[in-house]
């Protein structure tokens, strides 16, 4: 079997590194050479993962006909404003019968399609072959081979399992389902809780309103991925809350430390800038939004997340507007 990584970024590598850690032989796909040369020659990506060693069997191309060659199972872990323009430049490439496997969480911004829609849109790869792996997976804590877990979600659950079985290894298990919507849901849309949290957290606040962030987000977000079509156990299992609860409170996360930057009063403009890595959750607030304004859906968190971002309300009044409301409302 020969498994290709498309992107060599940290997620990108830490799942090759994972992969390769199972014992299986990867190609990790980087669209610099410089990159590829140093992993090949040290074993290491110290851009991205630094002081982490990787293994032996996990070799870097920056050669696309190199790295799809003959591929069974192809993860794809790039920026996905940029996926569907990429993927044209690939489509002849994948083998057919491939598994083909995102990595990504986000939504593309100008028609707000989850990736494995753009995937299949853009190669024609059926939908039975396309899967979605996700959950609290933060990379540099799975890089050192701290425990951790995951959901492979797939229409076609003998592709789940064969995936699940080839990521899984003694520090990483991987879960499967065929809830491929709110695997893939959750790890978007728990992105623009992590950022709403890191407002609050970059104004100072403390424990209480970061909790009722987010279980507020949670109700937020399982709503609109149960009008998508998602089940409620996803959205509370390792993609939903799982992936909610690791995002919202490291600094490892992009889209919390992204949040925190706007908490403490920079502009869009200016958190963009400063991310060297993306911050997903930053591209997705429009699309989400627009979704639920058409499907009728509440989000005045994701709203206020939005507000921020465009200067139309001020991080200071971020905080305050959560505990305004014209009715008592039920919880849930």
């Amino acid at each position: 079997m020969k498994i290709a990584v498309m992107g060599a970024g940290s997620w990108g590598t830490t799942v090759a590194k994972v992969i390769a850690d199972g014992g299986n032989d990867v190609v990790l796909w980087s669209r610099r050479q410089d990159l590829a040369d140093e992993i090949n020659e040290t074993s290491r990506n110290g851009d991205y993962l630094p002081g982490v060693d990787l293994p032996k069997a996990l070799t870097a191309t920056s050669d696309l006909e190199t790295a799809l060659l003959n591929a069974t199972q192809i993860y794809i872990a790039i920026p996905s404003q940029s996926l569907r323009e990429t993927l044209g430049q690939w489509k002849e490439l994948i083998p057919e019968g491939a598994t083909v496997i995102s990595l990504m969480k986000g939504l593309e911004q100008s028609t707000g399609a989850r990736m494995s829609e753009v995937i299949h849109q853009a190669t024609n790869v059926p939908e039975s072959q396309i899967a979605v792996l996700s959950g609290p997976n933060l990379a540099l804590e799975i890089a050192r081979k701290d425990p951790a877990a995951a959901v492979c979600a797939c229409e076609n659950q003998d592709r789940a399992v064969e995936v699940a079985r080839v990521c899984s290894n003694q520090y990483f298990t991987v879960f499967t389902n065929q809830d491929l919507v709110g695997t893939e849901l959750g790890g978007v849309l728990k992105n623009l809780i992590a950022v709403a949290i890191g407002i609050v957290s970059g104004l100072g606040y403390g424990q209480n309103t970061k909790a009722s962030i987010m279980t507020r987000g949670l109700s937020e977000i399982t709503n609109f991925a149960i009008e998508r079509g998602a089940r409620r156990r996803t959205m509370f299992g390792l993609a939903g809350l799982g992936d909610l609860i690791a995002t919202s409170e490291s600094n490892l996360s992009r889209n919390f430390r992204a949040g925190e930057m706007l908490g403490k009063g920079y502009s869009k403009a200016e958190v963009l800038r400063r991310m060297q890595q993306t911050a997903e959750g930053l591209s997705s607030v429009e699309p989400v939004l627009e979704i639920a304004q058409r499907l009728g859906i509440d989000m005045p968190i994701v709203q206020q997340v939005s507000d921020v971002l465009n200067g139309v309300m001020k991080p200071t009044d971020f905080g305050q507007q959560l505990n305004l409301a014209d009715e008592i409302e039920m919880e849930f």
